[in-house]
C-alpha cells in the first residue's frame, strides 16, 4: 500500500466494502488480509495505519508485517537505520502526530506475525513470500524470509539486492500470496502469485479474491515516487508459468504418485505402472502442454442372459436404475478412434493459452496422448475446417473464447489403426477364408464315401462366422484419398478458455456441438440420440428396439450415460458411461465363433469390477486435470493427471472389454 490512502479507499469500496463508523466491513463477511508495507513513499502512511490498526485490533483483518513497516518500527525505537527508500516520507508525516499514535504503531507491528495460514493449509500469506519448509513454523530465519525473501548478498546496478527466484522452485500444496517485489501485472507461478502491482510508482492497487483467485485492482491516482528500479513490461506472449513450464522434471513422475481428486479422492499409481507411462509419454506423446486431457476408458454392460447375446441393452438400463439415475442419454457408438481435438482460430491464441510457440492453430491427439496424424498437413487442414465452422456458428463469440477442446471419435477406423487391420484382422480373415474353403472342398469329395453330414453342417456354419466377421470390420474401413474422407464426431465440449462443461447434462452438448457441426457437414458427424426414463418400459422398449435396428444394420453399438456429466449416489461416484457393444460387431472382438454356444457360455463368465473400477479413476483424474489446467496450476500437476491416466492403462484388465 506504501501509504496510498485515497487508492486503498477506492479498492475497499470496489472490493464491496462500506465504511461502518471507521471500520471497513463486508455484506458477506469478508475480511481483508493485508501484505504489509503499510507505509513509506506514499502521501499519507498514517492515514493507512488509521485505517488498518483499527481493523486489525477489532478482528475485522489480518495484517502481516513488511520490511518497510519494520523498519519504520525500528526507527520509531531509536535503531540506528537509514533514513532512505521513502522513510523519509513518513518521518515527515509523523511529524504531527501525537506519541501516543506512534507508540500505537511500534505496539502494532511488534505484535504481527510472520505469516497466515489459512483454509487448513490451503493458503499462505506472507510479504515476500515463503518456502513450504518454513510455513506454519516460526523462527527468526522464517520472519526474516518473510520480510525479505531469499538474498544472493549481491546487489544489482541500482544497488538494490539481487533475490533468489524461490517461486520458480516452489512445489508446494498451499496457495501463496505475496507481494514485496514490484511487477507489472500478477501472474501465477508454481501456485504462487505476488500482488504488488505498483501503485507508489503509479502502478494499481491489486487485491486477491479468495477461494475465486479473482483480481481486483484499481490504478494509482498518479505516481507517488519514482522507482529506484524501473518496471519490467509485462510480457507480450507467454507468462511466468508458461516458461516455466517449459521442461518437465522426471523426478515429478518417477516412484508411486498418489494424486488426491475432487471426483474420486486419492489415486494411487504404482511405480511399475508410472515406468511404463514414462516410456508410452518420452518417446511418442505429443509435447505434453498439448495434453491437458486424456480420455478414460469405457466399461461394457454386464453381460446378457439372452442365449444369442453377450450384450443387450436392458443390463445398461438395469445398472443405472439400481445406482439411482432416472433419465439416461444413448448415443450412437461410432467405429473410429478416439481423439481430443484442440483448436485455436490462430496460431497466437494457441501460444497464448498453451504457451507453444508451434505456430499451429491447433492438435489432434489419441486417447493415449500420441499424434493423431503422421502428416501435420492433414492435420491442419482437418483443423482449419473445424475452426471454420466454429466461426460461422459464432461458437467463439458465444462462449467468449478464442480456443476449444473437444472429445471426438475420427473415422474411419482404418486411418489409425491400418497395420492391426493387416497385420490381425485382416490376416485373420484371409487365412480363415481359404482354410474354410479348403475343409469344405475336403468334406464334399469325403461326403460320396462316408457320412460327414454332421461335420460339413458344422464347417459351413464356421464359413459363414468368418464371412461375418470380415463383414464386421470391413464396414469401418473405406480409402482415404481427400480431405472429405476423414469424419469427425464430436461429443463432448471439454474447455474453453477459463471454462470446463462438467456441469452441463450430455443433451447441451450434443445439441452446442449440432449446431457448429452443421456448418460442415461434409466432415463434421452429429451423432444420433435419444433419451431413456429408467422407470417406463415404453421409453426402455424403445432404445433397446433403436439399438437392436442400429447394430442390424452394421452399427457398432450404443453408449448409455446418465443425462448428467456427473453421476453419483449415496455410495461415490457412478459410471460415466458404458457401452452396449452390438452382436455382429463383437465378432471383430471376440473373434470369428464367438457366438458359438459354448464360445458365448465362457464368454459370459467374465468379470467387469476391475474394468469399471479403472473406467472410474481414470475419469476423475481426466476431469481433475482439465480443472486444474483452468485454474493455471503449474504443466506438472496437471500433466500427473494425463501421466496417471495413462499409467492405468497398464492395469491387468482384459482388453477386449
Amino acid at each position: 500500500i506504501h501509504g496510498c490512502y485515497d487508492d486503498l479507499v477506492l479498492l475497499l469500496e470496489k472490493l464491496g466494502y462500506k465504511n461502518e463508523n471507521g471500520y471497513w466491513i463486508h455484506p458477506e463477511g469478508r475480511k481483508p488480509v493485508f501484505l504489509g508495507d503499510l507505509v513509506d513513499r506514499g502521501p499519507d502512511s498514517p492515514g493507512v495505519l488509521k485505517l488498518i490498526m483499527p481493523m486489525v485490533k477489532a478482528g475485522l483483518a489480518w495484517c502481516v508485517p513488511g520490511n518497510h513497516d519494520d523498519k519504520l518500527k525500528r526507527w520509531l525505537t531509536g535503531k540506528q537505520v537509514h533514513v532512505r527508500h521513502g522513510l523519509e516520507a513518513t518521518v515527515a508525516q509523523l511529524a504531527g502526530e501525537s506519541d501516543a499514535f506512534r507508540k500505537e504503531i511500534v505496539d502494532f507491528v511488534d505484535g504481527l506475525i510472520s505469516h497466515y495460514v489459512f483454509d487448513d493449509g490451503k493458503l499462505v500469506v506472507a510479504h515476500a513470500g515463503l518456502k513450504e519448509s518454513m510455513q506454519g513454523r516460526g523462527s527468526g530465519a522464517v520472519r526474516e524470509f518473510c520480510l525479505y525473501g531469499e538474498t544472493t548478498g549481491e546487489t544489482d546496478e541500482f544497488g538494490l539486492p539481487i533475490r533468489y527466484n524461490w517461486a520458480a522452485e516452489y512445489k508446494g500444496k498451499a496457495m501463496v500470496v505475496y507481494g514485496h517485489t514490484p511487477v507489472p501485472e500478477p501472474q501465477w507461478l508454481n501456485n504462487t502469485i505476488d500482488i504488488d502491482t505498483g501503485c507508489v510508482f503509479g502502478g494499481r492497487l491489486t487485491a486477491l479474491r479468495y477461494p475465486e483467485k479473482e483480481l481486483v485492482s484499481v490504478p494509482a491516482a498518479k505516481v507517488y515516487s519514482e522507482p529506484i528500479r524501473p518496471l519490467a513490461p509485462a510480457p507480450v506472449t507467454l507468462t511466468l508459468q508458461q516458461q516455466q513450464d517449459d521442461v518437465l522434471d522426471i523426478a515429478d513422475f518417477t516412484g508411486k504418485q498418489i494424486i488426491p481428486t475432487r471426483l474420486h479422492h486419492n489415486i494411487s499409481i504404482r511405480e511399475e505402472q508410472a515406468i511404463t507411462a514414462l516410456e508410452v509419454m518420452s518417446r511418442f506423446a505429443v509435447d505434453p502442454r498439448w495434453l491437458i486431457y486424456l480420455p478414460p476408458t469405457m466399461s461394457p454392460c454386464e453381460t446378457s442372459p439372452l442365449p444369442d447375446y453377450l450384450e443387450y441393452p436392458t443390463e445398461a438400463f438395469e445398472y443405472f436404475k439400481k445406482a439411482g439415475v432416472q433419465k439416461l442419454i444413448c448415443e450412437k457408438k461410432h467405429m473410429g478412434s478416439r481423439a481430443i481435438v484442440i483448436v485455436g482460430r490462430n496460431a497466437g491464441v494457441i501460444e497464448k493459452a498453451f504457451g507453444i510457440p508451434s505456430g499451429t492453430i491447433g492438435v489432434i491427439y489419441t486417447r493415449t496422448g500420441r499424434s493423431f496424424f503422421n502428416d501435420p498437413l492433414t492435420e491442419q487442414a482437418l483443423l482449419q475446417r473445424i475452426n471454420a465452422a466454429l466461426e460461422l456458428d459464432g461458437f467463439y463469440e458465444k462462449f467468449n473464447t478464442d480456443w476449444i477442446c473437444l472429445d471426438t471419435e475420427l473415422m474411419p477406423w482404418s486411418s489409425k489403426a491400418q497395420a492391426l487391420l493387416q497385420n490381425q484382422y485382416g490376416a485373420v480373415g484371409a487365412v480363415a477364408t481359404a482354410s474354410m474353403h479348403a475343409a469344405i472342398d475336403t468334406l464334399q469329395y469325403a461326403a460320396s464315401r462316408v457320412d460327414v453330414t454332421e461335420l460339413y453342417n458344422r464347417y459351413q456354419h464356421k464359413q459363414q462366422d468368418v464371412a461375418d466377421f470380415i463383414s464386421a470390420y470391413r464396414q469401418y474401413c473405406w480409402p482415404v484419398e481427400k480431405l472429405e474422407d476423414y469424419t469427425i464426431a464430436p461429443f463432448h465440449i471439454l474447455a474453453t478458455e477459463g471454462n470446463t462443461y462438467f456441469d452441463k447434462d450430455h443433451g447441451w452438448h450434443m445439441d452446442t456441438i449440432a449446431a457448429f457441426c452443421a456448418k460442415d457437414p461434409a466432415i463434421l458427424l452429429v451423432t444420433d440420440y435419444l433419451t431413456v426414463d429408467t422407470e417406463n418400459e415404453n421409453s426402455i422398449q424403445q432404445a433397446t428396439d433403436w439399438w437392436l435396428s442400429y447394430t442390424a444394420a452394421g452399427g457398432e453399438g450404443m453408449v448409455v450415460k446418465p443425462w448428467s456429466f456427473i453421476a453419483s449416489n449415496a455410495k461415490g461416484l457412478i459410471q460415466p458411461a458404458v457401452k452396449v457393444r452390438g452382436r455382429e460387431y463383437l465378432r471383430i472382438i471376440y473373434g470369428p465363433e464367438y457366438t458359438m454356444p459354448e464360445n458365448l457360455n465362457r464368454l459370459k463368465n467374465r468379470g467387469l469390477n476391475g474394468k469399471r473400477s479403472l473406467a472410474l479413476r481414470e475419469f476423475a483424474l481426466g476431469v481433475e486435470g482439465l480443472e486444474r489446467f483452468q485454474e493455471k496450476m503449474p504443466l506438472r500437476l496437471i500433466h500427473q493427471c494425463v501421466f496417471g491416466v495413462l499409467a492405468l492403462e497398464s492395469e491387468p484388465v482384459d482388453p477386449r472389454l
